[in-house]
C-alpha cells in the first residue's frame, strides 16, 4: 500500500480543542479510510504535526485528510512518498531515456 506523509499545521481555534479523546476519533478516522499508522509526532518548526500513514489509494488517504481537518480544525498537507531505493530505480529510468 502507498505511504503519505501529512503535516499538520494547528491554528489558534484548533490548538484549544486538542485533546487525548480527540487524538482517539482522528485515529478512528485513519482506520475508517483504511489507513495503518506508521508514525504521529507533535514537531516544532514549520509544522506542529507530521503522521506517515499506510493507505490503500489517493482517495483514501485524501478522504481521511479531510475528515481529520473536519474534526480538528487542523490544516493539513498530504504528499504521497517513494523510499529512496524506488526513487533511485525511476531516476535511472529517466536518465535512459
Amino acid at each position: 500500500m502507498p505511504i503519505f506523509m501529512m503535516f499538520g499545521k494547528y491554528n489558534q481555534e484548533s490548538v484549544k480543542g486538542a485533546s487525548e479523546e480527540r487524538t482517539r476519533k482522528a485515529v478512528r478516522i485513519i482506520r475508517k479510510n483504511e489507513g495503518k499508522i506508521i508514525s504521529m509526532y507533535a514537531v516544532l518548526g514549520e509544522h506542529d504535526l507530521v503522521l506517515t500513514l499506510d493507505f490503500p489509494n489517493a482517495d483514501k488517504a485524501m478522504s481521511a485528510s479531510l475528515g481529520l481537518n473536519m474534526l480538528t480544525g487542523i490544516s493539513f498537507t498530504t504528499s504521497p512518498v517513494v523510499d529512496v531505493e524506488q526513487f533511485d530505480r525511476l531516476l535511472s529510468e529517466i536518465k535512459d531515456l
